[in-house]
């Protein structure tokens, strides 16, 4: 999947307030057979998502008409277990830019960068004044400025990111993409040490 730019969004957003989400939870292990990014989407949180006989469970919030968006608002300890890089593909193939959190596991957090996906941790009293908002309620993420803003009250955060990987989302390079992108001056370099 390519990773696309990333300045800033706003956006609705999901309320998942629940703690200690694993990588099981986001992507249960039965769908870990494939090899490519395609089709993870449909079973992000499938087991909390889908009845035994694969109808939408109502009560859960993906599956809730009134809230939509490209961010995803998750309780502290967000994709903590196994290290599958799967959950990282899961939540980019349901199409969420960004995953808020208190915290998150450190294996998910850099999957998540290098699929594109931005993970966002901010305060305890900045979380549960999200969750406390409505279903139209926006946030805006400033990717540049490193901010991110509640539209229900005004209040800003600023958040943490490796410099490398803000490069990255910025321009929508891969790994591959930045090293294509600095070719001239790796030729410069290795040229003045022939």
């Amino acid at each position: 999947m390519p990773i696309d730019k990333f300045v800033t969004l706003e956006s609705t957003y999901y309320p998942l307030p629940i703690e200690n989400v694993d990588t099981d939870q986001i992507i249960p292990a039965r769908f870990l057979k494939a090899t490519t990014k395609e089709g993870f989407g449909d079973n992000l949180f499938a087991d909390w998502r889908y009845n035994s006989d694969g109808t939408p469970k109502a009560d859960f919030v993906l599956n809730k008409p009134e809230y939509t968006g490209s961010v995803l608002v998750a309780g502290k300890n967000f994709g903590s277990g196994s290290s599958r890089e799967h959950a990282a593909w899961a939540v980019h193939g349901f199409g969420f830019k960004v995953v808020v959190s208190s915290f998150f596991a450190d294996i998910f957090k850099n999957n998540s960068l290098n699929n594109g996906v931005l993970p966002v941790v901010i305060s305890e009293g900045f979380l549960a004044d999200l969750f406390a908002a409505g279903a139209d309620n926006k946030v805006v993420v400033n990717l540049e400025e490193q901010t991110i803003t509640n539209t229900a009250n005004g209040k800003t955060e600023s958040f943490e990111i490796n410099s490398y990987k803000k490069n990255c989302l910025l321009n929508g390079f891969d790994d591959i993409d930045y090293l294509i992108s600095v070719k001239d001056e790796i030729e410069t370099y290795e040229n003045g040490r022939a």
